[in-house]
Protein backbone atom coordinates (compact mmCIF):
# COMPACT_ATOMS: atom_id res chain seq x y z
CA UNK A 1 0.00 0.00 0.00
CA UNK A 2 2.29 2.77 -1.29
CA UNK A 3 2.06 6.07 0.60
CA UNK A 4 3.26 9.19 -1.22
CA UNK A 5 3.99 12.52 0.43
CA UNK A 6 3.92 15.54 -1.89
CA UNK A 7 5.95 18.31 -0.28
CA UNK A 8 7.93 16.04 2.00
CA UNK A 9 10.70 18.45 3.01
CA UNK A 10 8.70 20.51 5.52
CA UNK A 11 8.36 19.55 9.17
CA UNK A 12 4.90 18.00 8.74
CA UNK A 13 6.10 15.95 5.74
CA UNK A 14 9.16 14.83 7.70
CA UNK A 15 7.21 13.80 10.81
CA UNK A 16 4.56 12.10 8.66
CA UNK A 17 7.28 10.12 6.87
CA UNK A 18 8.69 9.01 10.23
CA UNK A 19 5.22 7.92 11.35
CA UNK A 20 4.60 5.90 8.18
CA UNK A 21 8.09 4.39 8.47
CA UNK A 22 7.16 3.20 11.97
CA UNK A 23 4.10 1.51 10.53
CA UNK A 24 6.17 -0.26 7.90
CA UNK A 25 4.39 1.35 4.95
CA UNK A 26 6.07 1.57 1.52
CA UNK A 27 6.84 5.25 1.13
CA UNK A 28 7.62 7.75 -1.63
CA UNK A 29 8.89 11.19 -0.63
CA UNK A 30 8.39 13.92 -3.24
CA UNK A 31 9.89 17.42 -3.16
CA UNK A 32 11.61 19.86 -5.49
CA UNK A 33 14.99 19.00 -3.98
CA UNK A 34 14.90 15.74 -2.02
CA UNK A 35 16.31 16.09 1.47
CA UNK A 36 16.41 14.00 4.65
CA UNK A 37 17.61 11.03 2.64
CA UNK A 38 17.98 9.06 5.87
CA UNK A 39 14.19 8.71 5.95
CA UNK A 40 13.17 5.32 4.64
CA UNK A 41 11.49 5.26 1.25
CA UNK A 42 11.91 6.28 -2.35
CA UNK A 43 13.01 9.89 -2.87
CA UNK A 44 11.65 11.64 -5.97
CA UNK A 45 12.31 15.15 -7.29
CA UNK A 46 9.23 16.84 -8.76
CA UNK A 47 7.75 20.30 -9.19
CA UNK A 48 4.11 20.24 -8.06
CA UNK A 49 3.33 22.94 -10.62
CA UNK A 50 4.21 20.43 -13.38
CA UNK A 51 1.16 18.24 -14.07
CA UNK A 52 3.19 15.48 -15.76
CA UNK A 53 5.69 15.39 -12.90
CA UNK A 54 2.88 15.08 -10.34
CA UNK A 55 1.24 12.31 -12.35
CA UNK A 56 4.50 10.34 -12.42
CA UNK A 57 5.08 10.95 -8.71
CA UNK A 58 1.61 9.69 -7.78
CA UNK A 59 1.75 6.62 -10.04
CA UNK A 60 1.17 3.40 -8.08
CA UNK A 61 0.10 5.20 -4.90
CA UNK A 62 -2.82 4.12 -2.76
CA UNK A 63 -2.69 7.21 -0.51
CA UNK A 64 -1.29 10.64 -1.36
CA UNK A 65 -0.61 13.25 1.33
CA UNK A 66 -0.30 16.87 0.19
CA UNK A 67 1.74 18.64 2.88
CA UNK A 68 3.47 21.23 0.71
CA UNK A 69 4.09 24.76 1.93
CA UNK A 70 4.47 27.84 -0.24
CA UNK A 71 6.22 31.16 0.20
CA UNK A 72 4.17 33.23 2.66
CA UNK A 73 2.88 35.57 -0.02
CA UNK A 74 -0.77 35.75 -1.09
CA UNK A 75 0.31 36.66 -4.64
CA UNK A 76 2.18 33.36 -4.87
CA UNK A 77 -0.66 31.45 -3.24
CA UNK A 78 -3.23 32.85 -5.67
CA UNK A 79 -1.27 31.57 -8.68
CA UNK A 80 0.29 28.37 -7.40
CA UNK A 81 -2.18 26.73 -4.99
CA UNK A 82 -4.99 26.22 -7.56
CA UNK A 83 -2.48 24.66 -9.98
CA UNK A 84 -1.07 22.36 -7.32
CA UNK A 85 -4.51 21.23 -6.20
CA UNK A 86 -5.72 20.60 -9.76
CA UNK A 87 -2.53 18.71 -10.65
CA UNK A 88 -2.83 16.58 -7.53
CA UNK A 89 -6.53 15.87 -8.05
CA UNK A 90 -5.95 14.87 -11.67
CA UNK A 91 -3.10 12.54 -10.72
CA UNK A 92 -5.05 10.93 -7.87
CA UNK A 93 -8.09 10.41 -10.08
CA UNK A 94 -5.98 8.84 -12.81
CA UNK A 95 -4.28 6.42 -10.45
CA UNK A 96 -7.21 5.81 -8.08
CA UNK A 97 -5.35 7.21 -5.06
CA UNK A 98 -6.89 8.60 -1.89
CA UNK A 99 -5.88 12.22 -1.17
CA UNK A 100 -5.23 13.75 2.25
CA UNK A 101 -4.70 17.51 2.22
CA UNK A 102 -2.95 19.08 5.22
CA UNK A 103 -4.70 22.39 5.85
CA UNK A 104 -4.74 25.32 8.28
CA UNK A 105 -7.43 27.55 9.81
CA UNK A 106 -7.27 30.57 7.57
CA UNK A 107 -10.58 29.88 5.80
CA UNK A 108 -12.57 30.30 9.03
CA UNK A 109 -11.65 33.95 9.51
CA UNK A 110 -12.40 35.55 12.91
CA UNK A 111 -14.41 33.18 15.14
CA UNK A 112 -15.99 33.74 18.53
CA UNK A 113 -15.79 30.58 20.61
CA UNK A 114 -14.45 27.21 19.57
CA UNK A 115 -13.70 26.27 15.96
CA UNK A 116 -15.09 22.85 14.98
CA UNK A 117 -15.51 20.99 11.71
CA UNK A 118 -18.94 22.63 11.40
CA UNK A 119 -17.59 26.19 11.64
CA UNK A 120 -18.50 27.95 8.37
CA UNK A 121 -15.84 29.32 6.05
CA UNK A 122 -15.92 33.11 6.36
CA UNK A 123 -12.42 34.14 5.38
CA UNK A 124 -11.29 37.68 6.08
CA UNK A 125 -7.83 37.44 4.52
CA UNK A 126 -6.72 36.85 0.93
CA UNK A 127 -4.91 33.68 2.01
CA UNK A 128 -8.06 32.54 3.79
CA UNK A 129 -10.13 33.04 0.63
CA UNK A 130 -7.64 30.93 -1.32
CA UNK A 131 -7.84 28.17 1.30
CA UNK A 132 -11.63 28.26 1.16
CA UNK A 133 -11.51 27.80 -2.61
CA UNK A 134 -9.20 24.81 -2.23
CA UNK A 135 -11.57 23.19 0.25
CA UNK A 136 -14.54 23.82 -2.06
CA UNK A 137 -12.70 22.18 -4.96
CA UNK A 138 -11.74 19.10 -2.93
CA UNK A 139 -15.17 18.60 -1.37
CA UNK A 140 -16.87 19.07 -4.73
CA UNK A 141 -14.72 16.32 -6.25
CA UNK A 142 -15.59 14.05 -3.33
CA UNK A 143 -19.32 14.76 -3.58
CA UNK A 144 -19.25 13.90 -7.26
CA UNK A 145 -17.60 10.57 -6.46
CA UNK A 146 -14.50 11.47 -8.46
CA UNK A 147 -12.07 11.33 -5.57
CA UNK A 148 -11.70 10.12 -2.00
CA UNK A 149 -10.40 13.38 -0.51
CA UNK A 150 -9.86 14.09 3.18
CA UNK A 151 -8.80 17.38 4.79
CA UNK A 152 -6.56 17.22 7.86
CA UNK A 153 -6.84 20.61 9.55
CA UNK A 154 -4.33 21.88 12.10
CA UNK A 155 -4.02 24.92 14.31
CA UNK A 156 -0.70 26.79 14.36
CA UNK A 157 1.83 24.07 15.03
CA UNK A 158 4.86 23.84 17.30
CA UNK A 159 7.33 21.11 18.15
CA UNK A 160 10.93 19.93 17.72
CA UNK A 161 12.20 20.99 14.31
CA UNK A 162 9.19 23.22 13.53
CA UNK A 163 11.44 26.21 12.88
CA UNK A 164 8.85 27.98 10.70
CA UNK A 165 6.02 27.64 13.22
CA UNK A 166 5.04 30.94 14.84
CA UNK A 167 5.61 29.72 18.44
CA UNK A 168 9.00 28.27 17.52
CA UNK A 169 10.13 31.42 15.71
CA UNK A 170 8.82 33.99 18.15
CA UNK A 171 9.25 32.25 21.49
CA UNK A 172 11.55 29.21 21.52
CA UNK A 173 14.16 30.51 19.05
CA UNK A 174 14.34 33.91 20.74
CA UNK A 175 14.75 32.37 24.18
CA UNK A 176 17.46 30.04 22.86
CA UNK A 177 19.29 33.09 21.48
CA UNK A 178 19.07 34.96 24.77
CA UNK A 179 16.44 37.35 23.46
CA UNK A 180 13.00 38.29 24.71
CA UNK A 181 10.12 36.10 23.50
CA UNK A 182 7.75 37.87 21.13
CA UNK A 183 4.10 37.71 20.15
CA UNK A 184 1.68 39.76 18.11
CA UNK A 185 -1.06 42.14 19.28
CA UNK A 186 -1.63 40.76 22.80
CA UNK A 187 -0.21 38.07 25.02
CA UNK A 188 -3.33 37.70 27.16
CA UNK A 189 -5.53 35.59 24.89
CA UNK A 190 -5.61 31.80 24.72
CA UNK A 191 -4.24 30.45 21.46
CA UNK A 192 -4.58 26.78 20.44
CA UNK A 193 -1.43 25.09 19.14
CA UNK A 194 -1.11 21.67 17.51
CA UNK A 195 1.94 19.57 18.37
CA UNK A 196 3.68 18.41 15.19
CA UNK A 197 4.05 14.78 16.24
CA UNK A 198 0.31 14.61 16.98
CA UNK A 199 -0.44 16.17 13.59
CA UNK A 200 1.72 13.60 11.80
CA UNK A 201 0.29 10.61 13.65
CA UNK A 202 -3.29 11.75 13.07
CA UNK A 203 -2.72 12.59 9.40
CA UNK A 204 -1.33 9.10 8.83
CA UNK A 205 -4.35 7.60 10.58
CA UNK A 206 -6.70 9.65 8.44
CA UNK A 207 -4.99 8.43 5.29
CA UNK A 208 -4.98 4.78 6.30
CA UNK A 209 -8.61 4.61 7.48
CA UNK A 210 -10.81 3.13 4.75
CA UNK A 211 -14.24 4.20 6.02
CA UNK A 212 -15.12 7.53 7.59
CA UNK A 213 -18.25 7.97 9.72
CA UNK A 214 -21.00 9.72 7.83
CA UNK A 215 -18.64 10.43 4.99
CA UNK A 216 -17.07 13.27 6.98
CA UNK A 217 -14.25 14.80 4.93
CA UNK A 218 -12.88 17.55 7.18
CA UNK A 219 -11.18 16.61 10.43
CA UNK A 220 -9.51 18.72 13.11
CA UNK A 221 -6.26 17.10 14.18
CA UNK A 222 -5.65 16.36 17.88
CA UNK A 223 -4.92 19.57 19.77
CA UNK A 224 -4.78 19.95 23.56
CA UNK A 225 -8.08 21.43 24.85
CA UNK A 226 -6.56 23.84 27.41
CA UNK A 227 -4.64 26.39 25.32
CA UNK A 228 -2.24 28.79 26.99
CA UNK A 229 -1.95 32.51 26.59
CA UNK A 230 1.25 33.68 24.90
CA UNK A 231 2.43 35.03 28.26
CA UNK A 232 2.00 31.63 29.87
CA UNK A 233 3.58 29.88 26.88
CA UNK A 234 6.63 32.14 27.06
CA UNK A 235 7.04 31.54 30.79
CA UNK A 236 6.62 27.76 30.50
CA UNK A 237 9.06 27.67 27.57
CA UNK A 238 11.72 29.62 29.46
CA UNK A 239 11.37 27.32 32.46
CA UNK A 240 11.62 24.22 30.24
CA UNK A 241 14.72 25.62 28.54
CA UNK A 242 16.34 26.46 31.86
CA UNK A 243 16.76 30.16 31.04
CA UNK A 244 15.76 33.25 32.96
CA UNK A 245 12.20 34.22 32.02
CA UNK A 246 11.94 37.52 30.17
CA UNK A 247 8.93 39.74 29.62
CA UNK A 248 6.98 39.01 26.46
CA UNK A 249 7.70 41.61 23.81
CA UNK A 250 4.54 42.52 21.93
CA UNK A 251 4.47 43.61 18.30
CA UNK A 252 1.45 45.94 18.05
CA UNK A 253 -0.50 46.20 14.80
CA UNK A 254 0.95 49.64 13.94
CA UNK A 255 4.49 48.27 14.19
CA UNK A 256 3.64 45.35 11.90
CA UNK A 257 2.09 47.72 9.39
CA UNK A 258 5.20 49.91 9.35
CA UNK A 259 7.58 46.94 9.13
CA UNK A 260 5.41 45.54 6.34
CA UNK A 261 6.36 48.51 4.20
CA UNK A 262 9.88 47.10 4.06
CA UNK A 263 9.38 43.33 4.24
CA UNK A 264 6.68 41.39 2.38
CA UNK A 265 6.48 38.51 4.91
CA UNK A 266 5.65 40.95 7.70
CA UNK A 267 3.09 42.72 5.54
CA UNK A 268 1.41 39.37 4.95
CA UNK A 269 1.13 38.83 8.71
CA UNK A 270 -0.90 42.00 9.01
CA UNK A 271 -4.06 40.46 7.55
CA UNK A 272 -3.84 37.61 10.07
CA UNK A 273 -3.79 39.73 13.23
CA UNK A 274 -7.35 38.73 14.08
CA UNK A 275 -5.82 35.45 15.27
CA UNK A 276 -4.02 37.28 18.05
CA UNK A 277 -6.42 39.96 19.32
CA UNK A 278 -8.92 37.49 20.81
CA UNK A 279 -9.08 33.90 22.08
CA UNK A 280 -8.26 31.54 19.20
CA UNK A 281 -9.75 28.20 20.16
CA UNK A 282 -9.59 24.98 18.13
CA UNK A 283 -11.53 21.82 19.04
CA UNK A 284 -10.45 18.35 17.93
CA UNK A 285 -13.03 16.47 20.02
CA UNK A 286 -14.58 14.73 16.99
CA UNK A 287 -11.26 13.26 15.84
CA UNK A 288 -10.29 12.16 19.33
CA UNK A 289 -13.62 10.38 19.79
CA UNK A 290 -13.56 8.61 16.42
CA UNK A 291 -9.87 7.74 16.10
CA UNK A 292 -9.02 7.35 19.80
CA UNK A 293 -5.91 9.52 19.43
CA UNK A 294 -5.40 12.00 22.26
CA UNK A 295 -3.32 15.18 21.96
CA UNK A 296 -0.03 15.67 23.73
CA UNK A 297 -0.45 17.92 26.80
CA UNK A 298 1.12 21.35 26.40
CA UNK A 299 3.55 20.78 29.28
CA UNK A 300 4.96 17.70 27.53
CA UNK A 301 5.08 19.32 24.09
CA UNK A 302 6.79 22.43 25.47
CA UNK A 303 9.32 20.28 27.33
CA UNK A 304 10.27 18.28 24.23
CA UNK A 305 10.41 21.38 22.02
CA UNK A 306 12.62 23.16 24.55
CA UNK A 307 14.88 20.12 24.71
CA UNK A 308 15.40 20.26 20.96
CA UNK A 309 16.69 23.84 21.27
CA UNK A 310 18.98 22.99 24.19
CA UNK A 311 20.64 20.33 22.06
Amino acid sequence: MLQTILGSSGIIGIELAKELNKRGKPLRLVSRKPQNLELGGEHVAADLLDADAVRRAVSGSQVVYLTAGLLYDSRVWKVQWPKIIQNTIAACREHGARLVFFDNLYLYGPVEGWMTEQTPAKPLSEKGKIRAELQHTLLQESQKGNLDARIARSADFYGPGAKNGIPNMMIFANLAAGKSPQWMASGKYRHSLTYTLDAARATAELGLRDDLPGGQRVWHLPTAPDPLTAEDLALASAQAMGVTPKSLQLLPPWMIRVAGLFKREIKELGEMLYQYDRDYLFSSAAFEKEFKIMPTPYAEGIRDTAKSYRH
